[in-house]
């Protein structure tokens, strides 16, 4: 409401005084905007040897309207002027060297020259520009739109990249970007995408083609869960038996992460661990738990062995270097060994185990537990910040889960289920994966079912952990973000470009919500229509 009462007042300053505000992104501008059709002096001064048309009466334009984009932008202060459209001859220039790569991306989208470091101002510019911003939101930015040129500033590389996305979507299929100035910044921090490359393969190029739809929509993570029980899917230099016959080489995921960083993306690499870990145990059986009457539980291996510990860890640091960025995930759920009715009846050495580790009142929770606090230990020393599948923690354990690993929140129906609250009132920051809207299950077995953009639109906000119901406004702070995930239990169920189609407009959805807070301004007609347009 104040940002809307704020817009209001200064439209009808506008309209009132009808000037033009100086400066290149500072207050309201009292100019505003014609309508596409009417065409922009930026591209009729290329089309005079670069010379700036004569001005305009400024009631000669309509009074911009807020652009329309996915996700929706923030704050827009209304304009009257001409707006702008890429023109041949005209440029994309920066005020800082750290912005080359942005500005080269969006000169190339937009068929513009990219000039590089310039002070001077010509007709038609796009003009880059790093800002002090002290104390303000990374990823904000502000586009300035005014007298045919654009100003997009920001205190970091992200938030002046996620400008440009703006502005690639505003003038897509021949549209103008509206008069006036753009104020915008994420609600959440963890804007993700994650894909199950274990279970199926998914070529590079495929995720190639994500890295950039993610990118374009302002996603900040891609995570890429690689092992499991049907398939390690990337190239093992330590443990190469592992390994399966369709993988990604390292070159293909160098080029991968190196995309995914020039979309201000941060690819998280997961190795699930005790559990999920099939493909090794294919290629060292020894490992495999098994219970007191010997029968082997699926791709659990037994943690009692150290040399299970040591094949994980090697794993880790391997990877460690292939994944530069400062986020991993360990898994550490579904390990069937605490899901049975006594773990330490039907696995008596677990039991021994944890005896011999932590005293006659160690558990096998307590050895899982301590499992995973191993496990932090060896990618903590890489610098990375960890998330553990809600059900990896567990609940009674004397040996608690490190204090900095982070809750990956997927699931209400594991055994001896923790509500979300339970885990934010310890002070946990969370990172929402709510199974009810946010998981796209192939083959849709378990009763889950295909979700759709409009109920993840409609119905669910990043408060919205487990089932239907949202937690508490005041844990709103310690959730971190959510993340759409792509999970390929029937592999064979679709194809990779059927899910890149299913997947469409609920990462759209998705996005939305994770960077507006607010109710959202269209319709889901509405919002499917403008996803049409934008392609």
């Amino acid at each position: 409401m104040i940002i809307a009462g704020a817009v209001a007042g200064t439209v009808a300053l506008g309209i009132g005084l009808g000037f033009w505000a100086s400066g290149d992104d500072g207050g309201p501008a009292g100019s505003t905007q014609q309508s596409p059709s009417a065409g922009r002096s930026g591209a009729q001064s290329s089309a005079s040897g670069g010379r700036s048309p004569a001005p305009r009466p400024t009631g000669s334009y309509a009074l911009s309207k807020a652009p329309q984009t996915i996700p929706a932008v923030r704050s827009h202060t209304a304009a009257r002027g001409p707006g702008w459209r890429p023109a041949r001859g005209e440029r994309v220039v920066v005020n800082d060297a750290e912005l080359a790569d942005e500005g080269r991306l969006i000169a190339g989208e937009l068929g513009l020259m990219y000039a590089g470091e310039k002070d001077d101002v010509q007709a038609g510019d796009v003009r880059l520009a790093l800002g002090d911003g002290d104390g303000a939101n990374p990823e904000s930015y502000a586009m300035t739109v005014r007298g045919g040129r654009v100003n997009i500033s920001g205190p970091s590389d992200a938030g002046v990249f996620y400008g440009t996305r703006t502005l690639k979507q505003e003038v897509h299929g021949g549209g103008t970007a509206p008069e006036g100035i753009v104020r915008d910044q994420p609600a959440k921090a963890v804007r993700g995408f994650m894909l199950d490359i274990a279970r199926k393969h998914f070529t590079a190029g495929w995720i190639e083609d994500r890295v950039r739809e993610l990118g374009d929509l302002k996603f900040n993570q891609l995570g890429l869960h690689f092992s499991d029980d049907q398939g390690f899917r990337i190239q093992s230099d330590t443990h190469p038996e592992i390994v399966s016959q369709q993988h990604l080489t390292k070159a293909e995921v160098r080029q991968i992460v190196d995309l995914a960083a020039s979309r201000h993306i941060t690819v998280v690499p997961e190795i699930d661990s005790p559990g999920h870990l099939g493909a090794v145990i294919a290629a060292h059986p020894d490992l495999q738990l098994r219970n007191a009457q010997g029968v082997a539980a699926k791709g659990a291996v037994d943690i009692s062995k150290p040399a299970a510990a040591k094949i994980v860890d090697d794993l880790l640091n391997e990877y460690a270097g292939l994944f530069p960025g400062n986020q991993w995930n360990l898994g550490g759920d579904e390990y069937l060994a605490l899901m049975v009715s006594n773990p330490a009846a039907s696995y008596p050495q677990l039991a021994a185990a944890a005896v011999n580790k932590y005293g006659s009142g160690g558990t096998v929770s307590d050895l899982t537990t301590g499992w995973l606090n191993d496990r932090a230990a060896t990618i903590r020393a890489h610098g990375r910040t960890m998330r553990v599948w809600n059900d990896g923690f567990f609940r009674g354990t004397s040996v608690q889960p490190a204090k900095d690993l982070q809750v990956a929140y997927w699931t209400g129906k594991e055994f001896g289920a923790r509500q979300p609250v339970e885990y934010l009132s310890a002070g946990r920051k969370l990172i929402n994966y709510n199974d009810e809207f946010l998981y796209y299950v192939l083959g849709q077995p378990n009763n889950f079912v295909y979700p759709t953009g409009q109920r993840i639109y409609e119905q669910w906000t990043p408060r919205v952990v487990r089932g239907t119901q949202a937690v508490p406004a005041q844990y709103d702070g310690q959730i971190l973000g959510g993340s759409f995930a792509v999970w390929c239990d029937l592999s064979n169920s679709q194809t990779q470009d059927q899910v890149a189609a299913g997947i469409r407009m609920p990462l759209r959805a998705t996005v939305q919500k994770l960077w507006d807070p607010g109710q959202p301004g269209l319709s889901w007609t509405q919002f499917k229509a403008l996803a049409g347009r934008l392609g």
